[in-house]
């Protein structure tokens, strides 16, 4: 089944051909903190208002010296630190 993709502002699906989006367009944002969204709108949304909006972003907590704390919050030493951390799938069993 092809993934449907929809206008991040009125939810309108997008008409696809192959990877083209026929009636929208594919826009990405940098935070400040390096941080990339890919957001989707179509033509009528994005010639009323091309940016981002009505965004927040989601807030990481994570344990820190036995308390959980937002990500956010911490240090930039620390936050740099959860950046660079990899998941790791141990198999069990058999």
């Amino acid at each position: 089944m092809k993934e449907k993709y929809h206008c991040r502002d009125c939810d309108k699906v997008l008409k696809m051909k192959g990877d083209e989006i026929l009636d929208g367009k594919l826009l990405k944002y940098k935070e400040e903190d390096k941080t990339e969204h890919i957001v989707f709108k179509c033509n009528e949304c994005f010639k009323k208002n091309p940016s981002l909006t009505n965004y927040q972003p989601c807030e990481v907590y994570s344990r820190i010296v036995g308390y959980l704390r937002p990500v956010q919050q911490w240090h930039a030493s620390k936050q740099e630190e959860f950046r660079q951390r990899k998941l790791y799938k141990i198999k069990v069993g058999k």
